[in-house]
């Protein structure tokens, strides 16, 4: 079975799901954590299929830099479509969206803020990483 279904498949009760030659990892942390905490792991995720419930552009950016070939999203944002596609990734989705918003609902997220206009995925995943570890902190 092809990585992105066996990813789809395993996505329901999760946040994230990816799937590589047949291995399924799922994580149900909210927002991009998940990826950060992969990419920092080290985790192999070249050739990978994601499953994801909502896809930002920072999230798009993140699959970039890790190598994701396959992206299925519940939601994703038209900067995120565009971002994958503009990269050749394959992408699926069932509702698109102008931005992810914030969790109040009352402006941007604050990931995509951090990389409004940054287009190397080798420059978002410090920069997220560094915004992901402010926002803890604060909390």
């Amino acid at each position: 079975m092809k990585d992105i279904f066996l990813a789809k498949a395993a996505l329901p009760g999760h946040s994230i799901a990816i799937a590589r030659e047949g291995k399924v990892l799922t994580d149900d942390a909210r927002g991009i954590s998940p990826m950060l905490d992969l990419i920092d792991k080290g985790e192999d995720l070249r050739g990978a299929a994601v499953a994801d419930l909502v896809v930002g552009r920072a999230a798009a950016l993140l699959f970039l830099y890790a190598g994701v070939c396959e992206v299925y999203a519940a939601v994703i944002s038209r900067p995120a479509l565009a971002t994958l596609m503009g990269a050749g990734v394959l992408c699926r989705y069932d509702t698109l969206t102008e931005h992810i918003v914030n969790r109040t609902g009352d402006d941007i997220c604050p990931m995509e803020k951090a990389v409004l206009t940054v287009t190397d995925p080798a420059i978002a995943y410090p920069l997220l990483l560094a915004k992901r570890d402010a926002m803890r902190k604060n909390h």
